[in-house]
């Protein structure tokens, strides 16, 4: 990001049918500061201003016209496909682990997944759209709480204790260290402790970047995924 880059206010696009969500997600994200570029009704609508905007991130629903099944879904992924450095944050009706990991793929950079009812929660969802517009991820929690209950005797994350799996789990949301350790009400010596452990039990290099921390997550569910 160059010096310009950093003094102006995040770009974001917006993918939602019900006019009513879409007018009160853009007037949040204005009134904390965010410039939205635009805005769509459809699916096609959609992925054609991205390409012509090219946002720092999308904030799209699942269910869109044109076929209104998951037509968001799909348009997200396109653009990740053809701009990997758009950030996406996919809202939903539907609590959907597997909507997730098609839109991840190999990457869970720059990734959100959130209930539409998150939306009420002002802070929490304007620090979701910027964390996803850095790279980082967003994934709703009682998402993750799913992800994390398909666990089989052999998984990998049967190797955890309790303790580490909650801490996973905080990770998966896309809290960092501090985060983590306000959420949990644990010290940040401990969070680093667990965090180093979670990496080393599931063969997670420790040294890879912040954004890659819901990399130990997600390569539990592509080993599940693989199972099934």
């Amino acid at each position: 990001m160059t010096n310009n880059d950093a003094r102006r206010p995040l770009r974001v696009a917006i993918g939602e049918d019900d006019v009513l969500l879409r007018e009160g997600v853009a007037r949040i994200l204005t009134d904390a500061g965010l410039e939205v570029v635009s805005q769509s009704g459809d699916a096609d609508d959609l992925l054609h201003r991205t390409l012509a905007y090219r946002p720092d991130v999308v904030v799209a629903d699942v269910q869109m016209p044109p076929r209104r099944e998951d037509d968001g879904l799909r348009a997200a992924m396109e653009l990740r496909r053809r701009s990997p450095r758009i950030g996406v944050l996919i809202l939903s009706q539907f609590c959907e682990p597997a909507y997730v990991m098609d839109l991840v793929g190999q990457r869970p950079e720059g990734i959100g997944y959130l209930l539409k009812e998150r939306v009420g929660d002002v802070k929490a969802f304007v620090d979701a759209v910027t964390r996803v517009a850095a790279g980082g991820s967003a994934l709703d929690p009682e998402v993750v709480g799913r992800m994390l209950g398909r666990r089989t005797r052999e998984g990998p994350l049967q190797l955890l204790t309790p303790r580490e799996l909650a801490v996973l789990a905080a990770m998966a949301e896309g809290l960092s260290n501090a985060g983590v350790a306000e959420s949990l009400l644990i010290s940040h010596a401990s969070v680093e402790k667990h965090v180093t452990a979670i990496f080393r039990k599931l063969r997670i290099t420790a040294t890879e970047n912040e954004h890659r921390r819901v990399q130990a997550v997600l390569t539990y569910l592509r080993a599940d995924d693989r199972r099934r």
